[in-house]
């Protein structure tokens, strides 16, 4: 079999094998983990469990251990330790033939250190069940910049939130909406004492929530610091009962989950093809499926699929290894982002940038994948640059955004000279 020809031409290839581990890594320069591959349904302990510490070891003295598919002791599916057990942590992983999603969510991330897929020549499936997020994904959906263009092309936004304290965080969704190239953004305070505007930002408008006229907006954005009274109900009652386009987050997400009418307004929605955004994290997501976050994070794939298909939107669970779900069954990993969107407010940038693509008129499912993946991949950018991983702030996110959708998605954009 495969295993036993490999084992041959190791052989002739001068390769010593040994039935044992040798007593010290010591002096090796890699090594090479192939002692479990995604079939593993037990914990490692015993000797096992002692040899992945050796390896994790020598991986923080030299950097150099390589996984072979996955770390042993890893689930390939979830992202979780097997069995609550040990696991190998590499510097590297060659993962074969596909992308496993467990490599980027929960402790997948730590555990692979830099990831790499090898086809061995095998096609992919025709439809894999789980689909890693890139630019491929989504780049057609983006809408073109061209020169006849006018504010209204780009679409309006309401960002609606902000009861009395928390008026930062619709703030932070508007400023990051005018990044990704909305053409006019509106706030709307449910909370007194409201800025009248933003002095850094002009370019948003600002009002009482009861104010906005959501019959003119092209897409509306609900939650950010909205809080849980019964006005923030009522105002959440009247954003689903408009046609827009809508991304549902933070305490608009806890009212529907608190509130039954809501939630079957929510699932009405996309039954009659308006399907919602809505964007919790583990919390958020066990309190609308009615379970605690362990259950969540257990297997956070199955969690994001459970809520789309219950509310008939499209569903971006964030965490480590985002996932975003569509009501059709799709499944997506998101690969990028870091720990230093790890701090307040940058959930409120990731709402502001996908309600901007909403208010583009970029589909749901798309605008998700685009604003998940715009989102990471500027807090990597940052990060190499040297701002972060400690103490990157959400507000510098959306001007890196900016210029990364200008790169990849506009690049031959030029003004007349």
């Amino acid at each position: 079999d495969d295993a036993q020809w490999a084992l041959g031409v190791a052989r002739a290839a001068g390769v010593p094998v040994s039935a044992e581990p040798p007593d010290s890594l010591d002096g090796y320069a890699w090594v090479v983990d192939g002692l479990f591959g995604i079939g593993l349904g037990r914990a490692l302990d015993g000797a096992f469990a002692d040899l992945a510490e050796r390896i994790a070891a020598r991986a923080r003295a030299v950097g150099c251990v390589l996984a072979l598919d996955v770390p042993s002791g890893l689930d390939s599916d979830t992202g979780r330790i097997v069995g609550a057990g040990a696991a190998v942590a590499a510097t590297h992983t060659l993962t074969f033939i596909g992308a496993k999603p467990g490599l980027y969510m929960g402790d997948g991330r730590d555990l692979a250190g830099e990831i790499a897929v090898a086809s061995l020549d095998v096609p992919p499936p025709a439809a894999p069940a789980v689909t890693l997020n890139a630019p491929a994904q989504f780049a057609a959906a983006l809408p073109a910049r061209a020169f006849a263009s006018h504010k209204g092309t780009f679409g309006s936004l309401a960002v609606i939130g902000g009861d009395t304290g928390m008026c930062g965080a619709p703030v932070l969704a508007a400023r990051a909406a005018l990044f990704a190239g909305a053409g006019k953004v509106h706030v709307g305070f449910l909370g007194a004492g409201a800025p009248p505007y933003d002095p850094p930002f002009p370019e948003l408008m600002l009002h009482p929530a009861d104010a906005l006229d959501l019959d003119a907006m092209t897409a509306v954005a609900a939650g950010c610091g909205l809080g849980t009274r019964v006005a923030a109900a009522t105002l959440v009652r009247d954003v689903l009962a408009h046609d827009a386009p809508t991304l549902l987050d933070a305490d608009a997400l806890n009212l529907v989950a608190a509130h039954p009418d809501l939630a079957a307004a929510v699932a009405a929605r996309g039954a009659h093809g308006r399907a919602c955004v809505l964007t919790p994290h583990p919390l958020e997501a066990a309190r609308l499926l009615g379970c605690d976050t362990a259950a969540v994070q257990r297997d956070r794939l199955d969690a994001a699929h459970a809520l789309a298909a219950r509310f008939a939107s499209v569903v971006v669970l964030k965490g480590a290894g985002t996932v975003i779900a569509a009501p059709d069954g799709r499944l997506t990993v998101n690969p990028t982002g870091n720990a230093a969107l790890a701090t307040g407010g940058t959930g409120d940038v990731l709402g502001g940038l996908i309600g901007a693509l909403l208010a583009q008129r970029v589909a749901p499912y798309a605008a998700a994948l685009a604003g998940v993946y715009l989102h990471g991949l500027a807090a990597d950018t940052l990060v190499a640059n040297g701002t972060g991983p400690a103490g990157l702030t959400a507000g510098e996110l959306a001007p890196a955004v900016r210029a990364l959708i200008n790169r990849l998605f506009y690049p031959s954009t030029r003004a007349d000279t």
